[in-house]
């Protein structure tokens, strides 16, 4: 009896630590692990919001690029951390949909994690070269409908959302044409301004600069609603493509099991920075959308997920796409 009562004491304490744990949280520095290389779009919403967010949590924040495996390395490594709030990520529709039907990953795309916020989200722009011979989308998909084969996409990576784009557009419009792979998205955009390729899914914000000077045409956006940074560019319902929709959209996630009163804290510090009008604006400048606050919960995260899934995976599968 004595033996069971020590044993209930200990337990208890232990309980108590744990909650005293999750009470003075956090009592030392964060770290953001952004699972792609330094210099993309996820490392400058990390460093846009950080000041705020160190100022809400009260500590210092780490942001550590772990690239490799598309995104799906530093993803693993918050998968297996401590969950108690020291490590999450920062990450987009890649590392958290894609990657769960292209990649045989040691951890679970959604059990392995707790969705703390949705951050932001920007459309996927259908950009040609330059001298593309046809100057709207109707036109590009009648030309490819003429030359079956010829035509070349650039993508980023094999299994990447460019290239999961790339497999909807042809399956939607009954469309062939050849894939070109490329480690990142500068190389790709300086072929596909150069000529190189024919065009390219990506993100409307890396490429509405060289659209707007002439050096690729804009086609369309894949969103519902037109770009507010681009509103002469037609979305593709009205371009004759109806529901290709595609964005780039981040959130951020932390371990499973990560305490309820942690992902609280974590959530309102990214909401109190998302709320800030220097971060706005700097999101604006970087083509970035925000979430309306009614979506920056943990379950909205955890819904648009599921959501995301659902459409993505059926496809990605039919199409056979796997990554090695």
């Amino acid at each position: 009896m004595r033996k069971l009562m020590v044993a209930a004491l200990c337990a208890g304490a232990l309980f108590g630590a744990g909650l005293a744990k999750a009470d003075d949280y956090p009592n030392k520095p964060i770290t953001i692990v952004v699972p792609f290389p330094a210099g993309g779009s996820t490392g400058v919403l990390a460093r846009i919001m950080l000041e705020p967010m160190q100022a809400k949590l009260g500590q210092s924040i780490i942001i550590e690029n772990v690239g490799g495996g598309g995104g799906s390395i530093g993803a693993g490594r918050v998968a297996r951390a401590a969950p108690d709030g020291y490590t999450v990520t920062l990450t987009h529709i890649q590392t958290h949909v894609i990657n769960g039907a292209t990649l045989k990953l040691p951890y679970d795309v959604v059990k392995d994690f707790e969705p703390i916020v949705l951050v932001a989200d920007t459309p996927q722009l259908i950009a040609t070269r330059s001298t593309f011979p046809a100057n709207d989308l109707r036109g590009m998909v009648a030309w490819l409908k003429a030359n079956p084969d010829k035509g070349t996409a650039g993508t980023v990576g094999v299994g990447g959302p460019s290239d999961i784009s790339a497999y909807y557009f042809q399956k939607h419009t009954d469309t062939r044409f050849q894939l070109v792979p490329y480690r990142g998205g500068g190389p790709l955009l300086q072929d596909l301004v150069g000529g190189q390729v024919d065009f390219s899914f990506g993100q409307a914000a890396t490429y509405i600069g060289a659209v707007r000077n002439g050096q690729l045409k804009g086609m369309a956006m894949q969103s519902k609603a037109r770009w507010w940074a681009a509103p002469e560019i037609p979305t593709v319902d009205e371009a004759g493509v109806p529901g290709l929709y595609g964005s780039f959209w981040h959130g951020m996630w932390a371990p499973k099991g990560t305490p309820k009163d942690v992902i609280a804290k974590l959530n309102a510090a990214v909401v109190a920075a998302l709320a800030d009008p220097l971060v706005q604006q700097r999101f604006k400048d970087a083509g970035q959308s925000i979430w309306p606050r009614e979506q920056q919960t943990p379950e909205a995260l955890a819904a648009f997920q599921k959501a995301e899934i659902e459409k993505w995976w059926p496809i990605i599968r039919a199409a056979g796409i796997k990554v090695e």
